[in-house]
């Protein structure tokens, strides 16, 4: 392990409880990185279209990225791919914590799952040896009991991926959690993990150097630390709470289920302020080896809504959904519903917008008490919220209609409700709002996993560009700033790279400097930028071959403006999709009706032959 990759990649059969290995060559790693890049270049060739993603055909991945594990800053994450459950499409999600860089200390840069286990198991990888064992004991324990059985069962030194309770019960919006509070929350891919009967992924392995360069790795750790400005201050103090209340102010973060104003409909945000978080914080919380560690834990609370010592906080969006979308200014039940969701396992920005949803459908009388239960399902109440989440959380009552999400949920009750789910092609778009961001509202359409923030983050910005300018956009022109950024951020995923520390020192020389470190490549800036493309490119390619056209996905108008908002920072706006979504198309060289990328542009990714 001396490249920043293993060069093993594990597969399990969980159908006959078989496990075999691969070593890939360095082509592999180099064209692809790791992360979701390895993860779609490995399903687009060994998958059919069209498989069921709850069935034994969907294959299932948890790929480490090129630099996890390694001395460079932010080199935390790991990657979980599949067919998406939620939205058919393809799906990915990737998490922090400490399971990814202890994959790859356990011996392995990746592991993919096919068919579907009879029963409850695990896989245990104990020092690069694999084994298929039985989790009766740990089936319908939540993620924290369960990650705790494990460590006392192998020792701290393990780590784990786990889904809870509701990933058991395949909902849609299921998420993978590590520890107790990190998720791979997004595509719902904890039900993919339900179907397949399989509770978590336990690695175990002695902590070791992956670089080719150790002393390099080193010494440019210490460097760039000195370096870190921007965000830094902001992220390690505070973390993401920070942004909630000035987001919500300009319009970013969604109020009323998308439909409301900050200071009309909720003149309490100030309650929501880092005030109210930071009182409440045990003590801060890092992923592996982080510089920054945004995270924190909680202080236990007795009152109403009572957590124990150590629950971890809610973050922006977590805040955003359960809080200003729910005009709810209660902090203590935003806690309650973030460690409620952590401990289930479920996407919290899903699941507090179906409950938003369902505040909407109730205060619009297309739904009563006779369908909630009982549960008032009104603007702010808080006790509502929680009560509504534990049976989202359990598939109880109304909760059970929710449980896949706001498209499905408004299927199942009819009466026009469709017109209040906000959704993307199925999935609930995160607390950034397209219609101040104009990257966001290509992005949310025309990535391959559709309302995905994370493509769209100023954390690229080339040598001489001032920050405003590369804002907006204006130093190449806006379409082919969107590209730009967006194919270094799957580059960056492939690499295994945090965003957030990125944001703290958003120049190339970082990045290029570590991975040359790590496994001696003479990078450029063109072939991370072409890596990134090559890699979200084969991701959209899996779309076109399951017959999605982004062009098609039915979009709320809530999040297009259309009609506009009346008042607010955003009153009168509407996106010009056309214009927006036409400048991504041409600067991709996707076709502007079918989206099929031209000959030319595969040619020069290297995915003709592939394609």
């Amino acid at each position: 392990m001396t490249n920043g990759y293993v060069g093993r990649v594990l597969w399990v059969d969980l159908s006959k409880g078989a496990t075999r290995e691969e070593h890939p060559n360095e082509d592999l790693y180099r064209e692809y990185y790791g992360g979701y890049g390895i993860g779609a270049r490995m399903l687009y060739e060994r998958q059919k279209a069209g498989v069921d993603p709850l069935g034994p055909e969907n294959i299932l991945g948890f790929v480490a990225g090129l630099l996890t594990g390694t001395q460079a800053l932010g080199g935390s994450r790991y990657s979980v791919v599949g067919k998406s459950p939620l939205t058919s499409t393809w799906g990915d999600s990737s998490s922090g914590g400490n399971f990814g860089p202890y994959l790859k200390f356990a011996g392995y840069d990746a592991v993919f799952f096919t068919g579907v286990s009879e029963k409850p198991v695990y896989l245990l990888i104990d020092n690069e040896r694999a084994e298929v064992r039985d989790a009766a004991h740990l089936w319908g324990k939540d993620t924290h009991e369960t990650e705790e059985v494990l460590k006392q069962e192998f020792g701290n030194q393990v780590e784990t991926a786990c889904i809870g309770p509701s990933g058991e019960k395949v909902s849609l919006i299921a998420a993978i959690m590590t520890d107790k509070g990190r998720a791979a929350g997004r595509s719902g891919l904890g039900a993919v993990m339900g179907s397949k009967k399989l509770k978590a992924v336990v690695a175990r392995g002695a902590v070791s150097e992956l670089a080719a360069d150790a002393a390099k790795m080193s010494s440019l750790r210490k460097e760039y630390r000195t370096k870190l400005a921007g965000l830094y201050e902001e992220f390690h103090n505070y973390g993401t709470p920070a942004v909630v209340v000035p987001f919500a102010k300009i319009g970013d973060a969604p109020v009323k289920n998308w439909s409301g104003v900050c200071d009309t409909d909720f003149p309490q945000i100030e309650n929501l302020g880092i005030d109210a978080i930071m009182d409440r914080v045990q003590k801060k919380y890092g992923c592996y080896r982080c510089v920054v560690a945004c995270g924190g834990l909680m202080k236990a609370n007795a009152g109403e809504h009572q957590y124990g010592p150590g629950v971890h906080k809610p973050e922006y969006e977590t805040i955003s959904m359960f809080g200003t979308n729910c005009l709810n200014d209660n902090i203590e039940s935003i806690i309650k519903a973030n460690d409620i969701c952590n401990r289930y396992g479920l996407d919290t920005i899903s699941a507090g917008a179906c409950i938003s949803f369902a505040i909407d459908l109730y205060e619009n009388r297309v739904i009563t008490k006779e369908d909630t239960g009982g549960i008032e399902m009104t603007w702010g109440n808080h006790r509502s919220i929680i009560a509504m989440l534990e049976r989202l959380a359990t598939r109880e009552g109304f909760g059970d209609i929710l449980a896949d999400g706001t498209r499905v949920a408004a299927t199942r009750i009819g009466r026009n409700a469709e017109e209040y789910a906000v959704h993307y092609h199925g999935q609930e778009p995160p607390a950034h709002n397209p219609k101040l961001e104009y990257g966001f509202a290509s992005v949310y359409r025309m990535d391959a996993t559709p309302a995905r923030h994370c493509r769209w983050h100023a954390v690229f910005v080339p040598k001489g560009v001032p920050l405003p300018q590369y804002a907006t956009g204006a130093w190449i022109g806006r379409g082919e700033a969107q590209r730009v950024n967006v194919m270094f951020n799957h580059a960056v995923e492939g690499l295994g790279l945090c965003l957030f520390v990125l944001a703290t020192y958003p120049h190339v020389d970082l990045l290029l400097d570590f991975v040359k470190a790590a496994t001696g490549w003479d990078v450029t800036v063109e072939e991370v930028l072409r890596t990134g493309e090559r890699i979200g490119t084969l991701r959209h390619l899996f779309n076109l071959r399951e017959g999605f056209n982004p062009l098609t996905y039915r979009i709320s108008g809530r999040m297009t403006g259309n009609p506009p908002l009346k008042e607010g920072p955003l009153a009168g706006v509407s996106i010009d999709e056309e214009t927006v979504n036409g400048e991504f198309l041409d600067a991709m060289e996707w076709d502007r009706k079918t989206t099929k990328p031209s000959r030319q542009k595969l040619r020069y990714l290297g995915l003709d032959k592939i394609a």
